[in-house]
């Protein structure tokens, strides 16, 4: 049976062979047929900061394994026990309710709604005895822990070695409970990878970054132990507020304390969320672009109202009942997830020249001294042009984005230094790292002021190849390199009050790129990457979900040696790549299909395109 997606069926495990005794049935699974094919996904390496896109992929309400465990049979001894305990922990039902049934009457341990989880690489199914005297008995389990997931549910990796220990009673009827838990009555749930994947949901859960209009998805994982509660169980998280790892960088429009005044009620497909007195404190319009794209991941809400106390109220120039795909101006993605919308990319063509790709040609936009900058980076509203120098070690900009404007130099490298390509956000930030083999520095230029070095950067110590900021411009991604291998990771960007920039928490988004290249963002949930995986021999294009999701490679053919990668939502992807000693531009023959040709048609390099 596949863990997700696939017929109703259930499976009956059979436990290993514990002290000469045969523990039979720890665990039943059901697969809970809900509506697609999904699961969810701990990553090979890194922390979880966003799920799936919900206009794009499966729902997290599609088809789930539900864990029904077994009780403690009279029988069994204390390493068995612990066992039972492991597995039941992973049935979220009831409150854990069979698991607390493998615990001695006195011993306190409730993890919550929203526990804290340590993830291991396999379940823990070889307890060993290492005290044992009367009716006491102490078992230490051990194991690979690949992370955690805090309280808030974030996710980060800490691949280590695991130790627990367990003490056990033997109670006057006989029977073996535990009475002291790791951690004792703090203790979290420790759990395999596979029964977090079948029993967790990586969603989004959206809230606003500093300009109080764009949208900044937070991934967290989420329970799901009762089908009907998942909405309120959405709506609960978003109230909670931002996980640790972007709290400071995002924004709520939820006034504090606000909270459901009952579950969401769904009917006939439209959503009800009555909230608390505090929320009339809120900004309804902002409070409803929150819950819209956080409620948008459920498949069978298609509209929904928000009540306050009771009371409807709606957004102005709204009706009561509001689409589910509304509030589309607040995207992660800005402009560019805008119907319609269409970018054409810049590139360098052969002579120099900075032109835009039109067709299967580089027509020149910008000619003369300007024209021969390399990793050209256009700026949101095409006021200015930013790129580098031939040998890297220049950051130049040129005003305006046509003709033959003079560039001038912004910035100069220190000896052995290097720049990466620039990045814009899209309030007209321009970003860029200076970085040698073993340091680097992050530069950023606000709108009409002068290029500054930023106050906190979390990579100082590391050797920086790749830097571009999301187009919500609270999250980064890099390659940094870690251990020495060039590695894919994701920061946020936070702004104190006196106007500072903390640029940093970076963590790894995956492991499963040997090496990277370049990389650019799709669309706020998924990078495109140059890199190569442990299987590959070479250099090859992949779609990477931030999310820690397996990374998906891009197209068929021969690209020889491919050096950038420029990507927009809704745009095709491309990749500059030099063959035979000459620059040429690919794209897919079919760009909505991921597995299509590359076709390579165009003498150019350095594809990007505008903010």
């Amino acid at each position: 049976m596949s863990e997700c997606g696939g017929r109703v069926a259930t499976r009956r495990f059979t436990g290993r062979r514990f002290t000469n005794r045969r523990i039979t049935s720890l665990l039943t699974l059901a697969v809970l047929v809900l509506g697609g094919a999904g699961c969810a996904n701990v990553p090979s390496g890194g922390q979880v900061v966003s799920g799936r896109p919900a206009e794009r992929a499966e729902r997290v309400d599609d088809p789930y394994v539900r864990l029904i465990p077994v009780e403690p049979r009279p029988d069994w001894g204390p390493a068995e026990i612990v066992s039972g305990f492991l597995a039941a922990s992973a049935s979220f039902d009831d409150g854990h309710r069979v698991a607390k049934m493998y615990l001695g009457g006195r011993t306190s341990w409730n993890p919550g709604l929203r526990p804290s989880v340590t993830v291991l690489a396999s379940r823990l199914t070889s307890p060993h005895i290492i005290k044992s005297s009367g009716n006491q008995a102490t078992v230490r389990v051990t194991g690979e822990e690949l992370g955690t997931i805090t309280a808030d549910g974030q996710y980060t990796a800490s691949p280590k070695g695991f130790e627990a220990v367990f003490q056990l009673t033997r109670t006057p009827q006989g029977v073996w409970r535990i009475t002291g838990l790791p951690g004792d009555e703090k203790s979290g749930l420790l759990l395999s990878k596979d029964d977090v994947e079948r029993a967790m949901r990586t969603v989004n859960l959206f809230f606003f970054a500093p300009d109080r209009h764009t949208l900044v998805p937070n991934g967290v994982f989420l329970p799901v132990a009762n089908r009907q509660a998942l909405p309120s169980q959405l709506v609960r998280a978003l109230l909670a507020g931002p996980t640790s790892w972007l709290a400071g960088a995002v924004d709520s429009a939820f006034p504090e304390g606000t909270r459901l005044r009952r579950g969401v009620q769904i009917e006939k497909e439209v959503a009800t969320v009555d909230l608390t007195k505090e929320a009339r404190g809120g900004d309804v319009d902002r409070m409803s672009a929150q819950l819209s794209w956080t409620m948008r991941q459920l498949s069978e809400i298609k509209q929904w109202r928000l009540q306050i106390d009771g009371e409807t109220v709606a957004p102005d120039d709204m009706d009561a009942t509001q689409p589910m795909n509304g509030w589309q101006e607040n995207s992660p993605d800005g402009a560019a997830s805008q119907e319609g919308a269409h970018q054409n990319a810049y590139v360098v063509g052969p002579s120099g020249f900075i032109g835009t790709l039109e067709g299967d040609r580089a027509q020149p936009v910008v000619t003369g001294p300007a024209g021969y900058l390399t990793h050209p980076a256009v700026s949101p509203g095409y006021q200015e042009l930013a790129g580098l120098s031939s040998d890297g070690t220049q950051l130049l900009a040129a005003a305006p984005v046509t003709g033959a404007p003079s560039p001038r130099v912004l910035l100069t490298a220190h000896r052995g230094a290097r720049f990466t390509a620039p990045s814009w956000s899209g309030d007209g930030t321009l970003w860029v790292v200076e970085s040698t083999k073993d340091a680097s520095w992050l530069w950023v230029r606000r709108p009409g002021k002068p290029i500054v070095r930023a106050a906190h950067w979390g990579l100082g110590g590391r050797q920086v190849s790749a830097f571009h900021v999301a187009r919500d411009g609270v999250r980064a991604a890099v390659i940094a390199r870690i251990d020495g291998r060039p590695q894919v990771q994701l920061g946020r960007i936070a702004h104190a009050p006196d106007g500072s920039l903390d640029v940093g928490s970076f963590l790894p988004v995956s492991s499963e790129l040997q090496d990277a290249v370049d990389l650019s963002w799709r669309d706020y949930n998924t990078l495109a990457v140059l890199g190569r995986a442990k299987r590959d021999s070479q250099t090859l294009p992949f779609l990477m979900p931030i999310s820690g999701s397996a990374i998906v490679p891009l197209g068929v053919g021969s690209l020889g040696e491919p050096r950038t990668i420029a990507a927009a939502p809704g745009a095709p992807i491309l990749i500059g790549t030099r063959s035979s000693g000459k620059d040429q531009i690919c794209r897919q023959s079919a760009p909505s299909n991921s597995y299509s040709p590359w076709l390579c048609p165009t003498p150019a390099k350095d594809p990007g395109y505008p903010r």
